[in-house]
């Protein structure tokens, strides 16, 4: 088989805010065997920005201006309140555009493990540099809008066998020539697969890789202080607002019960078969 090479004009970038000493991903890409060009992304409001620029080099931190990337997203949201992703994930496309990247891969901070999933178990990525370069091939080749690693939390019950699942999360393999933005102050993410996806966008996650990271709430930065301010409330209602006909919310019956979202895929996005010769 030809080895897959990743192009100069991919790259991979980390968002991340006040974890200067501890962007984890980093350190688990390179341990998984990427060596292809990474940033890591920080909002101009971050007051550690400096310790970023000192840990990881200048020319690795992008910084972008957070209050002009709100004033661009429909946050669904009207507080003001900033200390969310949502813009992060929009300014990606600009930022590739500044560093000449066409394709890029997306990240959170905070993950400890990249690996392969099968039925018997899962197995850590050593060739990371063949693995993107292989969904690069994928996404190319297909009219994708993103795709996107499992999470352990997609095969909670067990694994359902290497397949595409209509849904996106938390990281996304995207283009600059296939734009898109994302929606909701909150579970931004799910708003915008759902909300996208019934418009005919193609969102779809590989259950065959799989990524692992740390709980949102154990961690100081990132989104930690707003999880712990509003819980689950506003992030399982945002989905309702952006598609109320296809998503509701449900209790989570798990050891300590909590609200969730819920997509009910028969309404979600368009089940069009396409027609077969003969």
């Amino acid at each position: 088989m030809t080895p897959r090479t990743l192009p100069n004009t991919f790259c991979v970038f980390i968002l991340s805010h006040g974890r200067p000493n501890n962007v984890i991903t980093l350190k688990t890409l390179e341990g998984c065997g990427y060596h292809g060009r990474v940033y890591i992304v920080v909002d101009d409001e971050d007051s550690t920005v400096d310790e970023y620029r000192r840990n990881y080099g200048a020319e690795r931190v992008l910084v972008f201006n957070k209050q002009a990337e709100a004033d661009l997203a429909d946050a669904g949201f009207n507080s003001g309140d900033r200390r969310v992703v949502l813009m992060a994930r929009n300014a990606c496309f600009r930022l590739a555009e500044q560093v000449g990247a066409t394709h890029f891969m997306q990240f959170d901070d905070d993950y400890y493990y990249f690996g392969y999933r099968f039925p018997e178990g899962a197995h850590k990525i050593r060739n990371m540099d063949a693995v993107l370069a292989i969904l690069l091939e994928f996404y190319m080749n297909t009219p994708t809008t993103t795709v996107a690693f499992a999470q352990g939390g997609d095969h909670i019950g067990g694994f359902g066998g290497i397949r595409l699942r209509r849904k996106a999360m938390n990281s996304f393999l995207c283009s600059t020539e296939r734009p898109f933005r994302f929606v909701g102050f909150i579970n931004e993410d799910v708003n915008t697969y759902a909300l996208l996806g019934s418009r005919g966008q193609l969102f779809f996650t590989f259950t065959g890789l799989q990524l692992d990271q740390r709980d949102t709430q154990s961690q100081a930065g990132g989104m930690g202080e707003f999880y712990k301010q509003s819980g689950t409330y506003y992030k399982s209602f945002m989905p309702v607002m952006m598609c109320p006909s296809s998503v509701s919310v449900v209790m989570m019956q798990t050891k300590h019960q909590r609200l969730h979202h819920r997509v009910d895929w028969a309404r979600a996005v368009p089940c069009i078969v396409p027609e077969q010769d003969g």
